[in-house]
């Protein structure tokens, strides 16, 4: 297993311990940890204690483009309750990680340009302290590898990954994440750059296909993308067929063929 820990001294005199059980997950699994706090010298009343799943969103902003970080899920995992002086306490958690959370790990391996994680707030006396950001590792699920394995295949090359703020037809977050390649083989005749998102839900997810673009999903026009859904029980030679028919679509209304 892997251990990470967080440990942020609140200048209200509370410390606090966060251990990850695995900081590894996929999306729809179970994020479990533990977060261990103490009072250094004074009586305190926790209001509450909450993990926050963060991520760094690229904005735009007329010409100008800025990094900010979006939160994405926050749960409380204690409180309120009475800390007395010296008192240590330890309570487990377990969140799951919502289907919808963008991949910035494959095969345990950080995926450039991706900046996830969770931190532990701590609101006392009316007052909320965040800690540190302890990095989150979010592999694919088993159908997105089969995509991003049918896409090295087919010769396409990962260039980056990043989110960009705005929400798509489909999902309830408020950004999406763009997973860039080099066009391979047959393609790269007839465009440099694909962009890839996966929509994930419980049983399926809705894979969005752009090549080229100039703007970005909220702006591109239909000739320009592709959407199709795959099951989580679709054969790999599935998904790989309905990756091709995907791009062979956007191929045939931009006329490459």
């Amino acid at each position: 297993m892997v251990f990470r820990k967080l440990k942020a001294a609140f200048g209200a005199g509370v410390e606090v311990d966060t251990v990850l059980q695995n900081s590894n997950v996929r999306p729809g699994e179970i994020l479990r940890g533990q977060v261990n706090f103490r009072s250094s010298s004074s009586d305190y009343q926790v209001e509450g204690i909450f993990i926050d799943f963060t991520a760094v969103v690229e904005v735009e902003s007329g010409d100008n483009e800025y990094k900010t970080t979006y939160s994405f899920l926050r749960q409380q995992v204690a409180g309120p309750f009475h800390l007395p002086s010296g008192a240590a306490q330890s309570v487990p958690f377990e969140i799951p990680v919502p289907w919808e959370t963008p991949i910035s790990a494959i095969a345990g391996h950080p995926l450039r340009g991706m900046q996830l994680g969770v931190s532990t707030e701590l609101a006392l006396a009316g007052a909320l302290d965040k800690g540190d950001l302890d990095a989150l590792f979010v592999n694919p699920l088993p159908a997105q590898d089969h995509v991003l394995a049918a896409l090295d295949h087919m010769g396409f090359r990962f260039k980056k990954a990043d989110l960009e703020r705005g929400t798509l037809h489909g999902s309830r977050m408020p950004f999406f994440q763009e997973i860039e390649y080099y066009a391979g083989h047959e393609y790269a005749r007839h465009f440099n750059e694909l962009e890839l998102t996966f929509i994930a839900g419980p049983s399926a997810m809705d894979v969005i296909l752009e090549a080229d673009t100039r703007g970005g999903f909220l702006n591109s026009s239909h000739d320009t993308y592709n959407r199709f859904t795959v099951h989580y029980n679709d054969h790999p030679g599935q998904v790989e067929q309905s990756l091709r028919a995907g791009l062979h679509s956007m191929a045939q209304k931009r006329g490459w063929f």
